[in-house]
């Protein structure tokens, strides 16, 4: 191989590991970045958030938490679906929308769950006026967050995450407001 052949091909293999770098540190990024936060089933949150009046971009951040957009995900608690409902909230959901065409399975279908679960995050942000308390009792029950409130443990008016009692509700609401900021920024962009 002569020195003008070993000189083209040395600049190739440079010209191809610029590329590729270029494309791994600047598109791949992008692409991770938006594939790990994905926005399926928008026209359901984009319906029922709007129905029920809570933030898109916290129904996503949810779904993402609590199934990571599986559709057929079941916990070891034994909630089911997208937004991961329970029995006992799905009957309370049931009762409130005056429902009682569905059964607890058809929580798997998407549209269902994404119904009662806007419904129940709506209902919980009222109540607290917090999406950080919202998911807390969207993880740990009323029951639980209020008594945090009642007992002084947490501030309705100004919550902190690390007061919330339990390793894992603390971790979930993190998660949560972690995804919630994210979904923001790309529902923005738009």
């Amino acid at each position: 191989m002569t020195v003008i052949k070993r000189i083209a091909a040395f600049l190739l293999l440079i010209l191809f590991v610029g590329f590729l770098g270029a494309f791994l540190f600047g598109y791949m990024p992008y692409w991770f970045g938006q594939e790990s936060y994905r926005t399926d089933y928008s026209e359901l949150v984009e319906k029922y958030s709007e129905e029920f009046g809570i933030d898109k971009a916290f129904v996503f951040a949810v779904i993402k938490t609590e199934s990571n957009f599986d559709p057929g995900a079941v916990s070891d608690a034994g909630a089911i679906g997208l937004m991961q409902i329970i029995e006992d909230s799905f009957d309370w959901v049931s009762s409130k929308l005056d429902e009682d065409e569905l059964t607890y399975s058809d929580m798997f279908t998407p549209e269902y769950s994404i119904m009662y679960g806007c419904y129940m995050l709506a209902f919980l942000y009222d109540r607290y006026g917090s999406y950080e308390l919202a998911a807390a009792a969207y993880h740990s029950g009323i029951g639980e967050v209020d008594g945090w409130i009642e007992d002084g443990i947490v501030s309705l008016d100004n919550p902190d995450i690390a007061d919330f009692e339990g390793s894992n509700t603390r971790h979930y609401v993190r998660k949560i407001m972690k995804a919630y900021d994210k979904y923001t920024e790309i529902l923005a962009k738009g």
